[in-house]
């Protein structure tokens, strides 16, 4: 058939979305609601076309000589009735929830919602087209050459966490129409950067094509982090420096992985950027409401909320379960990443309202030959009730350790009776994993991440300080564990300021030595700071980007030097639990794999472990305790360290293990001067002076 002028073929149900053949473009969109679908080109003018309606409730069409860089959108015509949950109104120009690319550009009118002025009255009548995004057909083709994925093996990674805008936004050695942008991360001082620091992967916070809320923009503020998705397939558009975002963001995945990096991305399945009733129609909502989210059982006019958001998409339905199937597939194939970070996790795993460990996303996960490969990692958390998920996701998957983030910075803040906490998340939170069939990398380890305060922060600041979110300081978490070490903010004492200095790194010390995966904060390395504000999600400033003028040069050192340590001695990052007991047998008797001393070298009791004022204690890694072997089944073998921890405010005098643990330790680090420059060595059984908060590294010398 035709229309104005232009063929239009019946096309296929599959695949969804706009795929272009090398001659024209089919399209296809779920719609059980609809009882008419018009797909709508735009040159200047918008033309109408209408799609057939095929199984599966698929409408569709073809269209020769339509190809890439076509924009596009739909119209869905069908029943309005918000009282039962139907919302279709086709004067709202609707974004593909198969959109490859998206283009900029959202003006929040009132011309947006669907109802006219009354959530539950009538439809609005006026077309939303001119003032919100397209959709744009994508080329499929790009020369990735070699390129694929890298599989790092879990044991061997550690990862940044970062912002793509703020990363780049004021490095000078970045150029300045390449900062903020998906070609700016891939720059080669980046690149340096990441090599140097040790970096195996970069985790992205959201590319996923966003929208910034009109509130925010009312008060000159936006959505800078960007967990407000409107395409689950589209790279954000405003991250691009040129005009295609596609094709730039796979520039950068092939130069990342050419470096040996990784790229996992953090990803909003659990809602839409659509909000509640009283949120516009961009998408879903118009399309097929009671498909796409989760509605209020007795009253379909409301949304079952547990994301915070005002909406949560239905993982219930098989639309939706295949929409974000058919996403990660897509992110792991064409753009070849290499992992991801599922923001808000729990409200996946949700059937009725209780987290459901086994709910059917984790089982569609679990037997997808693509989707089961790459590195899965669960905020295992959401605001629901039941929502804590900590140590209950299935084997494939690791998590955000937040019991990790929380007991540690407990630990040297000095919070009595944090010790035992600080054993078990040090070995890799084995009462979490480890019952679960799982192993220590399950346990993502970190001290700060972006929704909190950065690591300079955590020892500067006690309350939070968000007066710029102009929410009158009332939003972002006012429970920190962190501690200012005498003064909140900046100051030029200069005995705080060491502190604050020697506590930063404890913090990153801890993190790279713990079994696990670490995780860094992206600017924690060069001493970044919020100004105190922990819930920067609104700032695309100064606040959030990365200031690489003013950075700690001797800190970003201190990282380096942790990096490679971790990187050259396998015993800080075992594939295996430790087992507490004798391993091998030496001169001095059976050894474990592990030893738990006190600071006067004798073996921890339950009575130490519990003692509620207890801060310091020694723990012996075994470096020829490690009992699973390599890749190719040999045994591993490694130097066996002496780690001395003391969380206290007044330094003491500890006396270094006896014989048996070691005839003499060489000093690695420490966190008062930092790496050893020169050969220290100290005999067994010697006294060490350990000053107020720091933690002391040895390596044994000898057999």
């Amino acid at each position: 058939m035709t229309a104005k002028g232009r063929r239009v073929w019946p096309g296929k149900p599959y695949p969804l979305g706009a795929t272009y053949d090398g001659f024209g473009t089919n399209f296809a969109l779920f719609s059980s609601v609809a009882e008419r679908v018009q797909l709508c080109l735009f040159d200047g003018r918008e033309h109408r076309f209408d799609l057939e309606r095929g199984i599966g409730q698929i409408w569709h069409a073809y269209l020769p000589e339509v190809g890439p860089g076509a924009r596009y959108g739909y119209r869905v015509h069908g029943p309005w009735d918000p009282g039962r949950g139907l919302r279709c109104n086709p004067h709202k120009l609707l974004v593909d929830p198969y959109a490859r690319s998206i283009t900029e550009g959202l003006d929040w009118q009132p011309v947006l919602f669907g109802f006219d002025g009354d959530p539950m009255g009538k439809p609005s009548l006026d077309d939303s087209g001119p003032y919100t995004f397209k959709s744009v057909v994508a080329s499929p083709y790009f020369d990735w050459g070699n390129d694929r994925r890298l599989e790092t093996a879990w044991n061997d990674t550690v990862i940044y966490e970062c912002h793509v805008k703020g990363l780049t936004q004021l490095h000078p050695e970045v150029p300045e129409n390449l900062r903020g942008t998906y070609a700016g991360v891939a720059h080669p001082a980046m690149i340096r950067h990441f090599r140097a620091l040790g970096i195996t992967a970069v985790e992205l916070m959201p590319v996923h094509a966003f929208v910034h809320d009109g509130f925010l923009l009312e008060k000159g503020l936006c959505n800078y982090w960007g967990y407000n998705s409107i395409g689950y397939f589209a790279p954000h558009p405003q991250y691009a420096s040129g005009s295609d975002p596609v094709a730039e963001f796979k520039q950068m995945v092939k130069a990342l992985h050419r470096a040996g990096i990784e790229v996992i991305l953090d990803v909003v399945y659990n809602h839409t950027a659509e909000g509640n009733h009283l949120g516009p129609t961009l998408s879903m909502r118009g399309i097929d409401n009671g498909a796409y989210y989760r509605l209020v059982g007795n009253a379909p006019a409301y949304y079952n909320d547990y994301t915070g958001t005002g909406n949560t998409l239905n993982m219930r339905h098989p639309h939706v379960l295949q929409l974000v199937m058919d996403s990660l597939r897509y992110w792991i194939e064409e753009m070849h990443v290499d992992g991801f970070r599922f923001d808000l996790a729990a409200t996946l795993a949700r059937g009725l309202h209780e987290v459901d460990r086994l709910g059917a996303f984790f089982d569609l996960i679990q037997q997808d030959p693509i989707v089961s490969r790459v590195k899965l990692i669960a905020e295992p958390w959401d605001v629901g009730e039941g929502g804590y998920q900590v140590g209950n996701f299935p084997p494939l998957w690791s998590e955000w350790n937040g019991k990790y983030r929380d007991w540690i910075r407990d630990y040297w803040r000095g919070q009595p009776g944090s010790l035992p906490e600080l054993g078990l998340r040090f070995t890799g939170s084995s009462d979490l994993y480890e019952t679960g069939g799982r192993f220590p990398h399950a346990s993502i380890n970190f001290i700060s991440a972006h929704d909190g305060f950065t690591l300079r922060d955590i020892v500067s600041y006690n309350e939070k300080h968000n007066a710029a979110n102009g929410e009158n300081n009332r939003d972002g978490e006012s429970h920190n564990r962190s501690w200012n070490c005498g003064v909140e903010g900046p100051t030029t004492d200069p005995e705080i300021n060491d502190l604050r200095a020697r506590q930063q790194r404890n913090f990153l010390a801890t993190l790279f030595l713990s079994q696990g995966v670490p995780m860094l904060l992206g600017g924690d390395e060069i001493g970044r700071t919020q100004q105190g504000n922990n819930n920067a999600y609104c700032q695309d400033n100064e606040i959030s980007w990365f200031d690489w003028k003013t950075a700690d040069k001797d800190l970003l050192e201190f990282v380096r030097g942790l990096a490679r340590l971790r990187r050259d001695h396998p015993v800080f990052r075992r594939r295996g639990w430790f087992q507490g007991r004798p391993i091998r047998t030496t001169s001095h008797g059976a050894l474990p794999d592990i030893a738990w001393l006190t600071p006067e070298g004798d073996e921890m009791t339950d009575e130490h472990w519990q003692t509620a004022l207890s801060r310091s204690l020694q723990v012996v890694l075994d470096g020829a305790g490690i009992l699973v072997p390599d890749d190719r089944g040999e045994p591993i073998l490694d130097d066996s360290f002496l780690i001395v921890f003391h969380a206290h405010p007044e330094g003491r005098t500890i006396s270094l293990p006896e014989r048996r643990w070691g005839v003499s330790w060489r000093r690695v680090l420490d966190t008062e001067r930092g790496f050893a420059t020169e050969e220290e060595r100290y005999a067994a059984g010697s006294p060490l002076a350990v000053p107020p908060f720091s933690l002391w590294l040895f390596r044994r010398e000898g057999p």
